[in-house]
């Protein structure tokens, strides 16, 4: 189902959003009525508004639609509010003031999935620091990826620093159990953000060139949708898929309690 400001969206009030394709969105998992890190998407919605719209959006507002379309659905499942001008002219993005709020629901999956394996492309995403809704560079390659015998991509930057996955942040395992987040221009991932949070284990920023990427214990990728997903394999470059750290990872993702709607 999708609600636009509360009211079922019509075909007319999607034709922007298919044609035009311009806006910003996040995507939760809710269980049972919570989402973890459910501040730090309202912080996204808001910030990302100013940046695409140059509109102050309103966090009840948004709360208030969230609510009203997930009434009554219990266990856990996937949202994704989009912001975007249903009267946006392509000739004139510049007019596009009015920021209309659009909520779909969906199944949510099992968490972890299975492993995966990525092969690496240097590609950097337009305005990597916005969850915007233009999606077709990073789907372009992640199909190449694909049609490569690979599960999904990852991005490097052209003096060699690994960025991040197609929808996902990427972090690694050194040999003495420390967690890497490859210092680059990457999305600030809402689960990138609450694991950087907990207490253990150890974690830094630093630069990773893919040259490094041999020397790595394990690594993984991490949103809302997938928690900590181990990498097999970058390349041709294995990892262990049972690293401990990946375990305490998932186990302190796990205790991070929800923030109920």
């Amino acid at each position: 189902m999708a609600e636009l400001n509360g009211k079922p969206v019509t075909l007319d009030e999607l034709e922007a959003l298919a044609l035009t394709n311009y806006g910003h969105f996040t995507s939760m998992r809710m269980e049972d009525g919570t989402i973890r890190g459910l501040s730090l998407h309202m912080d996204r919605l808001v910030r990302d508004c100013q940046l695409v719209f140059g509109v102050e959006l309103d966090r009840g507002r948004i709360l208030n639609y969230i609510r009203k379309a997930v009434e009554g659905v219990e266990g856990a499942a996937g949202i994704r509010v989009t912001i975007y001008d249903p009267a946006i002219d392509m000739g004139r993005p510049s007019d596009a003031k009015d920021p209309h709020v659009l909520v779909n629901l969906r199944p949510a999956g099992a968490m972890p999935p299975p492993p995966l394996v990525a092969k690496s492309f240097t590609f950097t995403r337009d305005s990597a620091a916005v969850k915007h809704i233009g999606l077709h560079s990073q789907l372009r390659v992640r199909r190449e990826a694909q049609l490569a015998g690979f599960d999904d991509a990852l991005f490097v930057e052209p003096d060699g620093r690994v960025s991040e996955g197609g929808t996902w942040n990427l972090g690694f395992v050194d040999q003495d159990g420390t967690v890497i987040w490859p210092d680059a221009p990457v999305l600030p991932g809402t689960t990138m953000l609450l694991l950087q949070s907990l207490d253990a284990p150890k974690q830094v920023t630093a630069p990773v060139q893919l040259a490094d990427v041999p020397t790595m214990a394990a690594a993984f990728a991490t949103n809302t949708t997938i928690g900590v997903r181990s990498l097999s394999a970058l390349d041709d470059v294995q990892f262990s898929q049972d690293h401990p750290v990946l375990a305490a990872l998932r186990e302190g993702y796990a205790g991070i309690p929800g923030d109920r709607l």
